[in-house]
């Protein structure tokens, strides 16, 4: 089985280096640019065949329009970002003195759940829903999410290496491709 877990394009949130998980924005004109001229540069595997899927999100479904043009594709929500609550749209220099923000990063962002929204365990817990449905299916899949998802899908898949979800999450347009058959798997970063 192969799966192609792709990140969205960058937003202006990205752009602007603010947390944005919740918030259903649509690509920025240089994010749109980008993912165009990747695609343009070949990165992208053949994916036809492929079952595809993305969050529901505008910035997941205009990074696969522009990759793929019109295909039909199913969402499965779980896959959407994590939710950061209170410090949706919000950067660090605007927290940086909010007490409830300062906890959170201080603390366990792992365990600590932002107010109003999720915390990372939640978040993996949310989406390994998402990855049993996939490989359950057995299809070739294409996945265009978000940065959090894909980079706990990784670390879920491959643990042995011992990254953290930070360390996995890809840069925008871009991702891997994963070859699995349900008990080792290897990958290359897309």
């Amino acid at each position: 089985m192969k799966l192609y877990l792709i990140r969205h394009g960058r937003t202006e949130a990205s752009e602007k280096h603010l947390y944005c998980g919740s918030t259903d924005l649509p690509l920025s004109a240089s994010g749109a640019e980008e993912v165009k001229r990747l695609a343009l540069q070949g990165i992208y595997p053949d994916m036809s065949g492929c079952a595809v899927y993305t969050s529901g999100m505008l910035r997941a479904d205009e990074t696969l329009g522009l990759i793929l043009g019109r295909v039909d594709r199913a969402v499965i929500p779980e896959l959407r970002e994590m939710d950061f609550g209170a410090f949706e749209m919000h950067s660090y220099d605007e927290l940086k003195e909010n007490t409830d923000y300062i906890a959170w990063i201080s603390g366990d962002n792992e365990k600590n759940v932002c107010p109003g929204g999720e915390s990372g365990e939640l978040m993996t817990r949310r989406v390994k829903i998402a990855l049993d449905r996939l490989l359950s299916e057995g299809r070739d899949a294409l996945v265009v999410s978000h940065g959090g998802p894909i980079a706990a899908i990784m670390a879920m898949l491959f643990p042995e290496e011992g990254k953290n979800r930070y360390q996995w999450q890809p840069s925008p347009g871009r991702g891997y491709a994963v070859s699995a058959d349900g008990k080792s798997g290897s990958y290359t970063e897309i």
